[in-house]
Parts: structure tokens; C-alpha cells; sequence
């Protein structure tokens, strides 16, 4: 008898325990959900829809998988490989701290960075006001008329900047001239994105040749402010010559040193870059941190990025929602001027976050602590004999050392410090918010020790105790105020910004409420055991330039994932350094363009795109100066592959690739994808695989087995890093061997350039956040990768089959099943009742849900994908709140309800409107709240505002705090 309860030893420890809890649908809810299918079994029913001519051969060679506590404690052990030394580095990247009432309420809380790019405005109303709070921060310190919500990098942020100044001022020239004293990463994105769009990056190597440089026809010039070097000088010259040659001055410039510098909008700056990493965000070996850009009045309407702005809603109250939409990508297509459809909006909402609890003063009081320490070790430098090579820093200076630079060097590293090799006979030296007293003493005994005059005492701290002068002059001192409004001088108590920050998430709907069904974007658990790293000091504080050897930890990290996606995907190489998908598209289609030129094909030109595809794969090939050519799909959504044959011998001389999604984004499992593939190579085109729908592939199917060249992948989907409300995201592009070589470099970081430059600022790009991608696949191993897989195609086949009475899918394949997504049609209402894709996507707000995805990738239908990772009790609810939005539609169908007056029009309904005194409509306040559906012992989301005025938004744009008199 007792025999029969033990288990055996392997089943108790359990290594796969994690598989469970992240596929939300158990043995006996797959056996339910098979059975409305129609399935014998789950292998069965993948094999009904994944086509046999790409099914994997052979299973993912990963290691097994082991338990949470498994894979924290080796992850812990490949992070303590990593060598944590006081960094002095500077070059963009800081030590700062970030306030913990911040670290553990928006940075570690899934009410933040389980949020979805705000599309819906009525449900994203707090991560809004976030954003528009970091947009004001930004035009006040930079003084410029209007900010975005935040862009990828520095790096990148100055290279789109040159592009919007490109299209945007009068001067015809091709020539970008670009000042030596910019960061280096900077200059080298620039360079890379300069390249393809036939755009002369000139980098005068003396200021005499600057100068001359801005005296000739030029479109656009860069400047840093402070300089890479330390220096801090007067813009207002260089704005003057740039106009006078019809072009822009762009200014790359230090948030912080904003607070006590004269504003580069007050020197005659066009457009101003920067990040905001010392704002709160941790360097992370390079990310992720928020760029951003402001410009002036007259370049808004170009601006790239998304762009947070005041409306009204329905009631008349103002409301947050996303300005100038037409301008996302997947609307303007190969016309966009830009290909990025995402942010880094956690890390944004950390910076603005930092600036609304130290408000002004506490942010000068930083910057004066900074700008007065660097002064004080320069003086000491001085009374050590040391020549300083320029004369004002605001917190970097340059030290000329002379033939010992190198040994000084390796002595600060050996006692635990990095410093910057700025030349062969200088140092560099940047302090920062951490920086104590002890470090700049433990700084002098380094240099005391290379000093010609060892007889010298060291300089101490008690001649300094009545204060210095800054090094800055006193003519670029700042005299105008920033952060004038009440949000950045209320909350700097804990407890007051501990309400403000849940007061802006409770307006929010997140994947910790409830099931985030959109279609295309994957919003799948993102795991606690795997955001746990991502804050380890380990990886968190470790500079992106520090020698390779105290990054041993990164690199490993670096490898295993790159190794085990490459088994994910079927390719043979690997780059994470895009730091967002788009970026990763780009990446790719460069990578294609550095084959073709090394085979002395560089003529080939010629992108097929299809007419489904998502809107940043024309955007992008736009971007590397390839020609757009779109193909047909058919009626069911297909790649017309007449039409796509057609173009391939009309182009053949040129055609440089094909840019497909797959499985469709339409949803669907083509079953032609191997012709495709072989058409395109018989015409000397590659072939590039969009990864946006991988979470249909892990483990059934590899691109790069069926015939895909190129493929970017979205961690921040398939892998399971966190959306972050629309950011952070990492785009790591995937090549076949012999593409390899041509995989992006990064010479600032010393990683050989053989076909493509740095696409991003830091060469892991987005470092930090690849932990969670590690625990992830650590953690689920080649099984439960692949049941992953399965589980979300699955879930997505339940709901299309068990709405199909409601509303049909719009495309699936011959026997009626579709991929990990389907699409709604809702196309019909418009002429039965007046109901439009939008109002049932307003009306799930009343029932608890997110939208899924509205009107792409056709017009007026809704498309769907649940995930593996939501429960078959969460997955039946929002079948339920469909089939009873269903009933609704009827009684407008019937005349029941006025097809103007009917709870979908009047959706979402905010508590104010259901309390009024007033209720002059058809239907009861009960129905408008949607409480017939509401989950016994659940708790009602009630969306913070009405319905969002659109037009009334982009006619009126204003994109700063509301002042308060305009709530009244």
C-alpha cells in the first residue's frame, strides 16, 4: 500500500515545473478546447495547420529544462562574472541612482511594464500623462517648442534627427557635418545610417576645419553639449552658420547638465537628441534607456516617434491620447520618413518619474553636486601638476598625461576604477550622481602616483568646505526656469508620489488585469522569476564600454542566447544589438545590402514587398535607400504568387529581397512559402522573414530551414520581455551562414565592422533586459518551447471556432483552422446597424478587456491573439464579453436601440457618467457598466475617460502638462 504512493525522484524535483505556470491551459482545458475544434489531439491538430513541407526535422538542441530557483541561481553565478568597477567612463552612460519608491513601483511592477503601446487612449490614460510629463521635461529643459515620448538611443536619436532635418530645411546638400567632440557611438550610428541614403557624414578632425566645414553648403550639423570631452562652450556661433547655409543645428545634449547650462533652444538649436539615462535608469551595459527629440514649432509635423498629446473626450474633459497617428508606419508605408513604431517608454516614465519627485531644485541640487565635485578635483589635479586640456566642464574633464596615460590607466583599474582613454596622451574623467568624496580621493592617489612632482600632499576635501565655482561660464549659465508646472513641485514625499504613481496605473489597463488579446503583438506572461535579474547590480551597473574582460558575464549571456535562439529560428548567426524590431528589419535588409555589394551586385535594389505586410517593412527598406515594389495577395490573404512571379522576372536584374511575414499577417500557415523562397533565389534575391508572428514557429517550424534568409525577432513578444506600455523591446536580427560576416559591428566597442556599422549606441543594444529572454528559454527548455507554440495556436483556433456563430474569421485555410491569430470580421455592421470595428473595441473596455488589434491588417475588423499564457477561464470570459457585445449589436440590429444612442456608441462609460443625475438613453445604467457579465468576486475596471476626440486632438495639438486652470 505504501508502495504506491512513491514517485519517482526526478517527478518530485520537478525541473519542468515552470512549463505549468507559464502555459495557462492545463491537460484536461486542452482536451475541452480540442473537442469545439474538432481535434483528436494536439499534435494532430498542428499537423492540420502547419504545413508538412517546414516542419522541423528534429527537435531544438537546448539544455533541459530546470526550476525557477535553478535557473536564478546559475543566471546569478554567470552575472558575478561580470566585475563591477566604480566607472568614470562617461561617453553618454552614469552612475545615478534610482529612487526606490520608483524602482518598486513602476520599474519592478507589472502594472508598468506589462502595459501595451497606448493605441486605446481611454484605457492607457496614466502611462499617458507619464509620457507627457517626460515630453515637458524635455522642451523645458531643452527649451524647444515640442518633444516625442522618447526614442531608441542617443545614437539613433541623432541619426533620425539628420534625416528629419533632411527633409525638412531648405538647403539641397547632401553633406552632414558632424563635430569631433561627439560621442563616438554617435558618430559611428550616423555613419552607418548615413551610408545607404547617400548622405556625406563629414567629421572635421580640427575646429578650424569645423568651422569651414559650417561655412560651406550643408544640410544639417551635430554638435554635443557638454562636448565628449568635457567641454562646455557657446552654441550660438554654430546656429549662425548653419542658417546661414539654409541648414539645422542639431545639439546632442545632457539632460541633467540642462539644469544649470544655458538651454541649447535659447542658442539658436533646431532639433535636440539626447538620453535620459542618468535620470534614474541604470547603465545596464547600454540599455534600456530614453532617448529623445525636441524641435522646433515648424519640424513638429515630421517629427519621428510617437507623440503624446491633449484632447477632450466625450464629456468634454481633457484626455491623453497618441497625436498624428497617421504618421505610424503601418499607414504611410514606404512613404514614412521613419521605421520606428516603438519607444522606450518604461525607461521614459522612470526619467519623468525622477524629474516629478526631485522636481527642479532637488535636480539642480544634483547637478550643482556634480558640476561642484568636478571642480574641485580639477583644482586638485592642478595642485598635482596635471594640465587640464580644457578650461570648463560641467562633469568630464580632460587630462593631458602624457606617455603614461596607459599605466595610469591600468592603476585606476587595478583599485577599481574605469577611466576613459579620451587620446594616446590624455584621460578622460566623468563624474556623476554617485560619485562621493572617497572616489575623488581615491582618484587623486592614482594620478598623485603618475604625478612629476611626488613630493606633492594630496589635495584634501577641507579647503573646498565654504564651496567653489562651478567650471562653467558665467555666460552659459542658466537664468530661465524649467518644471514650472504644479506635477513637478508636489509629490517629494514618499507617500505623495507613492499615490501618484498608483493613482496613474490605477487609469490603466495591463496584462495584470486581464487578458491583452492583440493580434500581431503577443502579450504573453512575463514572468517574476524572469524580471527578477534585470535590477541585479551585476547587470545593472556595468558600463558598455568597460573593457571586455569585466563584461565576461554579458558575454556569456550574450553567447547562450544567441545559440539558443539560432536553434529557435534554424539560422546560423546572430546579432542582438538592434534595440527594437524595426530596428532589427533594418538591420537585415543592411545585411542583404552588404551581400550583394561584396558579390559586386550592389545595383540590386529592388525590395518585393506584400501588400499584408506589416507597414515598417516598406518603411524600413525605404530607409536603406532600396526601391519598393508591393505584390498581390489573394482573396484569402495569401502571397499571390503569380503576381509575386511576375515581379520577380520583371526585376530579376535587381531584385535585392523579398520582405515576408510568416505565418501571414492575416493569420495564416501558407502553404507555398518553400516556392516562394526558391523563386526568389532563383532570381538572386534573399529572402527576409518577418519575426513578428515567431510565437507560431518556436519549436514546429524554423525560417531558416524552410528557406528564410533573414529574420529580425521581437523579444519583447515571442521571448517574453515586457511591452513596458510600448517599450523596451530588442530586435535581435538572425542570418543564414553565409551572411554572416556581414552581421552588424560596432568599432567604438571594438567588435570588427566587416559589412555593416553599429545600429545602435551599445553593442549588446539593449543589454539588460536579455536576462529575461535567458530565464525564459532556460526555463522551458525544447518542450516546453515547442508546447508553447502549440498552446497559443491552440488557444487562437478555440476562439475563432467558438465565435465563428458571432463573427466569422475572415481568413483561415482550406480546413477552417488559422495560425496563433485569427481576424475577426466586423465589415457588416457598418450596413445591418451602424456598428463599427472601433465601438466594439470600445465596448470591451466596459467588460474588463483590451482591445485586441483594430482595423489592421484590414479595415474595420478586429484581430485576435490570445497566447498560451491566458487561462481557459480568462480565454471563455472574453469569449463571453464578445458573444454578449454580439447581443448588444442585435437590439441596434432590431431598432431596439437608435443606431446613435446604443451602449457601443456611448462606450467606455467612466463611473461620472454612469452617477450623473441625468440618463436620457435607452438602455440602463446597469447595461452601460456591462455588469450582467462581471466574474462574481471580480473587481470592475472603470475607464478613467469617454471616448477620445481624435480630430480635435491633431487640430489643436498640444503636447505638454495641461495647465490646471484647464480642468475646470
Amino acid at each position: 500500500m505504501l508502495m504506491s504512493t512513491l514517485k519517482p525522484l526526478a517527478e518530485l524535483e520537478n525541473p519542468s515545473e515552470f512549463i505549468a505556470r507559464h502555459i495557462g491551459i492545463s491537460a484536461a482545458d486542452e482536451q475541452h478546447m480540442l473537442g469545439v475544434i474538432g481535434e483528436a489531439s494536439r499534435r494532430a491538430l498542428i499537423e492540420s495547420i502547419v504545413p508538412r513541407s517546414i516542419a522541423r526535422a528534429q527537435a531544438m538542441d537546448l539544455p533541459a529544462p530546470v526550476t525557477e530557483a535553478a535557473a536564478l541561481a546559475e543566471l546569478k553565478s554567470m552575472a558575478q562574472q561580470n566585475q563591477l568597477l566604480k566607472s568614470f567612463i562617461g561617453q553618454g552612460y552614469y552612475g545615478t541612482h534610482t529612487p526606490g519608491v520608483i524602482l518598486r513601483n513602476i520599474l519592478e511592477n507589472p502594472a508598468w511594464y506589462t502595459a501595451y503601446t497606448p493605441y486605446q487612449a481611454e484605457i492607457s490614460q496614466g502611462r499617458m500623462e507619464a509620457l507627457v510629463n517626460f515630453q515637458t521635461m524635455v522642451t523645458d529643459l531643452t527649451a524647444m517648442d515640442i518633444a516625442n515620448a522618447s526614442m531608441l538611443d542617443e545614437a539613433t536619436a541623432a541619426a533620425e534627427a539628420m534625416t528629419l532635418a533632411m527633409r525638412t530645411v531648405k538647403s539641397k546638400s547632401k553633406v552632414f557635418v558632424v563635430s569631433r567632440a561627439c560621442h563616438p557611438q554617435t558618430i559611428e550610428v550616423i555613419q552607418t545610417r548615413a551610408q545607404p541614403l547617400g548622405i556625406e557624414v563629414l567629421v572635421p578632425q580640427s575646429a578650424d576645419a569645423f568651422t569651414a566645414a559650417l561655412n560651406a553648403e550643408h544640410f544639417a550639423s551635430l554638435v554635443q553639449y557638454p562636448c565628449s570631452t568635457g567641454l562646455v562652450e557657446d552654441l550660438s556661433g554654430y546656429a549662425a552658420q548653419s542658417h546661414a547655409q539654409s541648414a539645422a543645428l542639431i545639439v546632442a545634449a545632457d539632460l541633467l547638465a540642462l539644469t544649470l547650462l544655458k538651454a541649447p533652444g535659447e542658442m539658436g538649436a533646431d532639433i535636440v537628441v539626447g538620453t535620459t539615462q542618468r535620470l534614474g535608469m541604470p547603465m545596464g551595459a547600454g540599455g534600456p534607456h530614453a532617448a529623445f527629440m525636441a524641435c522646433r514649432d515648424a519640424y513638429k509635423r515630421s517629427l519621428p516617434g510617437r507623440l503624446v498629446g491633449v484632447s477632450v473626450d466625450v464629456h468634454g474633459k481633457p484626455a491623453y491620447r497618441l497625436a498624428l497617428q497617421t504618421r505610424e508606419q503601418h499607414i504611410r508605408r514606404e512613404k514614412a520618413t521613419s521605421n520606428i513604431c516603438t519607444a522606450q517608454v518604461l525607461p521614459a516614465v522612470v526619467a519623468s518619474m525622477y524629474a516629478v519627485y526631485h522636481g527642479p531644485e532637488g535636480l539642480k541640487r544634483i547637478a550643482r553636486r556634480v558640476a561642484t565635485y568636478t571642480a574641485i578635483f580639477a583644482q586638485g589635479l592642478q595642485s598635482l601638476g596635471f594640465k587640464l586640456r580644457k578650461e570648463t566642464a560641467f562633469d568630464t574633464v580632460w587630462i593631458a598625461i602624457g606617455e603614461s596615460s596607459a599605466s595610469l590607466i591600468e592603476r585606476a583599474r587595478h583599485d577599481g576604477m574605469n577611466l576613459r582613454k579620451a587620446c594616446d596622451k590624455s584621460v578622460s574623467i566623468s563624474l556623476d550622481e554617485t560619485t562621493t568624496r572617497d572616489d575623488i580621493h581615491a582618484l587623486w592617489q592614482v594620478f598623485a602616483a603618475e604625478s612629476t612632482n611626488p613630493g606633492q600632499a594630496l589635495p584634501s576635501f577641507d579647503a573646498f568646505e565654504k564651496g567653489i565655482e562651478p567650471l562653467i561660464p558665467t555666460e552659459l549659465r542658466r537664468t530661465s526656469d524649467f518644471l514650472t508646472h504644479p506635477v513637478f513641485n508636489r509629490y517629494h514625499s514618499e507617500t505623495g508620489m507613492l499615490r501618484y504613481i498608483r493613482q496613474l496605473s490605477d487609469k490603466d489597463l495591463a496584462l495584470d488585469r486581464s487578458m491583452i488579446p492583440l493580434g500581431s503583438c503577443t502579450m504573453k506572461l512575463n514572468a517574476t522569476s524572469e524580471m527578477i535579474p534585470i535590477t541585479w547590480p551585476e547587470f545593472a551597473n556595468v558600463h558598455p564600454f568597460a573593457p571586455a574582460d569585466q563584461l565576461a558575464g554579458y558575454q556569456l549571456l550574450d553567447q547562450q542566447l544567441r545559440d539558443w535562439l539560432c536553434q529557435a529560428t534554424g539560422y546560423k548567426g546572430i546579432s542582438l544589438q538592434p534595440n527594437a524590431g524595426s530596428q532589427g528589419e533594418y538591420a537585415g535588409l543592411l545585411v542583404i545590402q552588404a551581400y550583394h555589394r561584396a558579390q559586386g551586385q550592389s545595383h540590386r535594389n529592388i525590395c518585393l514587398i506584400p501588400s499584408s505586410a506589416h507597414g515598417t517593412n516598406p518603411a524600413s527598406a525605404q530607409m536603406v535607400g532600396m526601391q519598393v515594389v508591393v505584390t498581390k495577395c489573394d482573396e484569402n490573404g495569401n502571397v499571390d504568387m503569380v503576381d509575386l512571379q511576375a515581379k520577380c522576372e520583371q526585376h530579376s536584374a535587381n531584385l535585392a529581397a523579398v520582405m515576408i511575414t510568416y505565418p501571414s499577417t492575416h493569420g495564416v500557415f501558407e502553404t507555398q512559402v518553400k516556392q516562394l523562397c526558391e523563386l526568389v533565389h532563383q532570381h538572386g534575391g534573399r529572402v527576409y522573414v518577418d519575426g513578428a508572428n515567431m510565437n507560431a514557429l518556436v519549436g514546429v517550424a524554423a525560417p531558416g530551414e524552410f528557406g528564410g534568409d533573414v529574420s529580425h525577432l521581437n523579444l519583447h513578444k515571442t521571448f517574453c520581455i515586457p511591452h513596458g506600455g510600448g517599450g523596451p523591446g530588442v530586435g535581435p536580427v538572425c542570418v543564414v551562414e553565409d551572411l554572416v560576416p556581414y552581421l552588424p559591428g560596432h568599432a567604438t566597442s571594438g567588435v570588427p565592422v566587416n559589412g555593416v556599422g553599429a545600429v545602435s549606441a551599445a553593442p549588446l543594444g539593449n543589454a539588460a533586459v536579455l536576462p529575461i529572454s535567458w530565464m525564459y528559454c532556460r526555463m522551458m527548455g525544447a518542450e516546453g518551447l515547442k508546447h508553447a507554440t502549440e498552446s497559443a495556436i491552440l488557444a487562437a483556433n478555440y476562439i475563432s471556432k467558438r465565435l465563428a456563430p458571432h463573427y466569422p474569421t475572415l481568413y483561415a485555410s482550406d480546413n477552417g483552422h488559422v495560425a496563433h491569430e485569427c481576424i475577426l470580421d466586423l465589415r457588416h455592421f457598418k450596413e445591418t446597424c451602424g456598428v463599427m470595428a472601433e465601438d466594439v473595441a470600445k465596448r470591451l473596455m466596459d467588460y474588463g478587456f483590451h482591445a485586441p488589434t483594430l482595423s489592421f491588417p484590414v479595415a474595420n475588423t478586429l484581430m485576435v491573439e490570445p497566447t498560451e499564457s491566458e487561462t481557459l477561464e480568462e480565454i471563455d470570459r472574453f469569449i463571453d464579453a464578445m458573444i454578449a457585445i454580439r447581443e448588444e449589436i442585435r437590439q441596434v440590429e432590431a431598432g431596439t436601440w437608435p443606431q446613435d444612442n446604443n451602449p457601443l456608441k456611448h462606450a467606455p462609460h467612466t463611473a461620472d457618467s454612469l452617477l450623473g443625475s441625468e440618463w436620457a438613453r435607452p438602455y440602463s445604467r446597469e447595461v452601460g457598466a456591462a455588469q450582467a457579465q462581471r466574474v462574481p468576486g471580480s473587481v470592475k475596471y472603470w475607464p478613467q475617460v469617454g471616448r477620445v476626440d481624435n480630430v480635435y486632438g491633431d487640430r489643436n495639438l498640444f503636447c505638454s502638462c495641461i495647465p490646471l486652470s484647464d480642468y475646470a
